[in-house]
């Protein structure tokens, strides 16, 4: 028989309930292996199918069972790994990209658990759903119906390891920020200013607190309400039309997750995978400054990349973040490189050299601490972005505000917006989305012209400038300049053929002015004389 929600505890419930999940089937451990469905439960595409299955709850499930199932549609069959949830619950979930007609059969070495199948309909996409974002014109993104993505993201390293308060505000302030992109960690957070414990463990444990003598985890097993939390926080996030950017290890760590044996990795990487991979809004990070683990050598970290690459179905975008020693982006398992570098100077060397995106996903971070990484202006952390993008990458936001009458410790624990989240408090976030508008804006296709997405930087500039191209690759659009620190009074603009219609961009005062007439080849045009501005030709 089919479980209702009503016979379902709250925990089980609220999965089902959620707006992440699509359709869910719950079947219980006694029945034949053809589940009685009385018609096809229907999903929307790149929603999740959801299937939930009672089996044996004795021993240690988590180690001891194996779960698969093959999804079908036609002559295509995608394997999906399944896990188990405690409570002799296992589920298996299932993210279609195809509409019609698909079916499943589940493969274990349980017998409870084997030879189960059903089928199930994929209608199409919800409104303003695109799917996964992949990498597009070798250099940027788009999601997977082909709709450009340009990612503005943020950090909050730890905001889904605080209380329930103030990860509700978290998600407030990202309603209205401009960030469609946040790095976030899987593991709790352990660092100046971070030293609160986390509602939730990722494994079971003895002692009361990090540091007891009685303090150990029990790796073979691990705490499925600890990854269910953050399954809901990143359907909060799909909500919002916000890319997860999961961390899966990292070094700030008290509670022994940064020196698991490599068998404990392996398998707490295969959790995670099962677990949050049907998301359409993830993305893999495989570690924050891998190189300060000194547990690892980077060939632990290749091995983990081959694991993400073998159990997750749908391809979600890759890279790893480092403190010092950069891991080689070139590598093929790879999808972008994730820099911690204001060098943008040389990033279109990255571009040619790697044929990959490539995010400054840490430029530092506008605020006022001690340490010199944490006290850019809001116009400086600006400025960055604007480097960023008109170098053809992208750039990742942060910030490290503290109050004026906080004490003068990093042993404290304040509100910071880097890793707890909170409330924005900075002037970049505003100036960051009138960005995000212009370099969105370049990719709108009218009368007839399809734009090609993403801003290509100019090989060979006397000022900085990047343009957005139709599908040719060679007809211009829109090209836009940004004079950094220069304040020329005026400048004759070498344009490409077409004819153009030029705006002056303040970046700090978010505005734009129109300069009259049109203008074609070498169109000389008076400027402000002040430095940090910028201009944009548009294609008429």
């Amino acid at each position: 028989m089919l479980i209702g929600m009503n016979m379902l505890n709250r925990r089980e419930a609220l999965k089902l309930g959620s707006a992440a999940l699509g359709a869910a089937v719950v079947s219980s451990a006694g029945e034949a292996a053809a589940l009685p469905v009385e018609r096809s439960p229907e999903v929307a595409r790149w929603e999740i199918f959801h299937y939930t299955v009672r089996g044996p709850a004795e021993g240690n499930p988590f180690v001891d069972v194996e779960l698969k199932a093959a999804f079908r549609q036609g002559h295509r069959e995608v394997e999906v790994t399944g896990f188990y949830d405690g409570a002799g619950v296992y589920m298996v979930r299932f993210m279609p990209d195809t509409v019609g007609e698909w079916s499943f059969t589940t493969r274990s070495n349980v017998k409870e658990l084997d030879g189960r199948s059903g089928t199930f309909r994929v209608v199409e996409a919800k409104p303003g759903v695109h799917g996964p974002v992949r990498v597009a014109n070798t250099h940027h993104f788009a999601y997977e119906d082909g709709t450009p993505y340009f990612p503005f993201g943020t950090t909050s390293y730890a905001w889904v390891h605080q209380s329930e308060a103030l990860q509700e505000e978290t998600l407030h302030t990202l309603k209205g920020a401009p960030f469609n992109k946040i790095r976030m960690c899987v593991f709790p957070k352990h660092y100046e200013y971070n030293h609160n414990e986390p509602p939730f463990y990722p494994f079971p444990h003895t002692g009361a607190k990090p540091g007891d003598a009685d303090w150990k985890n029990d790796f073979t097993r691990f705490n499925p309400e600890f990854f269910e939390h953050i399954e809901h926080r990143l359907a909060d996030l799909q909500a919002l039309n916000i890319e997860a950017d999961l961390i899966l290890f990292h070094p700030y760590d008290r509670w022994g997750y940064q020196s698991m044996p490599a068998d404990v990795d392996d398998r707490y990487l295969r959790y995670v995978l099962a677990r949050f991979s049907a998301f359409r809004n993830v993305w893999w990070s495989m570690a924050n400054e891998y190189d300060l683990m000194k547990a690892k050598r980077t060939s632990d970290f290749d091995r983990l990349f081959h694991i993400v690459e073998m159990e997750d179905p749908y391809a979600h975008l890759r890279s790893i973040h480092y403190s010092v020693v950069a891991y080689d982006y070139s590598r093929p398992w790879v999808t972008h490189g994730c820099m911690q570098s204001a060098k943008f100077d040389v990033a279109t060397l990255y571009l040619a050299d790697w044929r990959k995106p490539v995010l400054f996903d840490e430029v530092q971070y506008e605020g006022n601490l001690n340490k010199r990484w944490g006290n850019l202006s809001g116009d400086e952390m600006t400025r960055r972005f604007w480097l960023g993008v008109i170098n053809g990458c992208y750039v990742t936001h942060g910030e490290t505000l503290l109050d004026a009458d906080s004490e003068m410790s990093e042993n404290t624990t304040p509100t910071l917006w880097w890793s707890h989240g909170g409330t924005l408090k900075g002037t970049s976030p505003a100036q960051i989305a009138f960005l995000r508008r212009l370099v969105e804006e370049s990719a709108k296709s009218s009368g007839g012209v399809v734009v090609r997405a993403g801003l290509e930087a100019d090989a060979k500039p006397y000022y900085l400038n990047a343009t957005a191209y139709e599908q040719d690759k060679k007809t211009a659009r829109t090209i836009l300049y940004f004079f950094d620190d220069h304040a020329p009074i005026w400048y004759e603009f070498p344009l490409p053929a077409g004819t153009f219609k030029a705006e002056y961009i303040d970046p700090m005062e978010m505005t734009i002015t129109p300069v009259g007439g049109t203008h074609t080849g070498k169109a000389t045009i008076r400027l402000s004389g002040k430095p940090f501005r910028g201009m944009r030709f548009t294609a008429v």
